[in-house]
């Protein structure tokens, strides 16, 4: 098995704890559903939130979903103009043997923006703001 990360960010409606919280189990929810992880495989969390997302953590989302083993680290971006405002960003580290095209990653609720340079090689899901993109998907 190899250490793959697999990617994700969405947006929060607004700056409460609650509401940051559910942004954040609703990606890792989407994250995990997609690639068919399960806890055990995984090795840690990453979680970051923008600066103007000061009312509450992300990290708690992994309790949420109902990971209880794995360890959880949250951290703040840097404040960069011109960056999208409100957004989670969340990176697991998972123990699998799939390789690098077979990862999805996941952007909810306007986060599709981040990665412009990606924009083009992701599959939007018909019906849901979800962008997908397979690493050396070059379509």
């Amino acid at each position: 098995m190899m250490v793959r990360g697999v990617r994700g960010a969405t947006t929060v409606a607004e700056n409460r704890a609650d509401a940051i919280v559910d942004a954040a189990a609703e990606l890792l929810a989407q994250m995990i559903e997609v690639n068919g992880i399960i806890e055990d495989e995984v090795a840690s969390v990453i979680f970051t939130s923008t600066p103007d997302l000061d009312a509450g953590f992300p990290a708690p989302a992994g309790r949420k979903v109902g990971w209880s083993r794995v360890a959880l680290l949250g951290m703040q971006e840097l404040a960069v103009p011109g960056g999208i405002e409100r957004t989670v960003r969340i990176l697991i580290h998972w123990n699998t043997d799939k390789g690098l095209d077979d990862i999805v990653h996941v952007y909810l609720h306007g986060a599709q923006g981040l990665r412009p340079d990606l924009a083009q090689r992701r599959q939007i899901l018909q019906g849901e703001s979800v962008g997908r993109d397979r690493e050396g998907d070059r379509s």
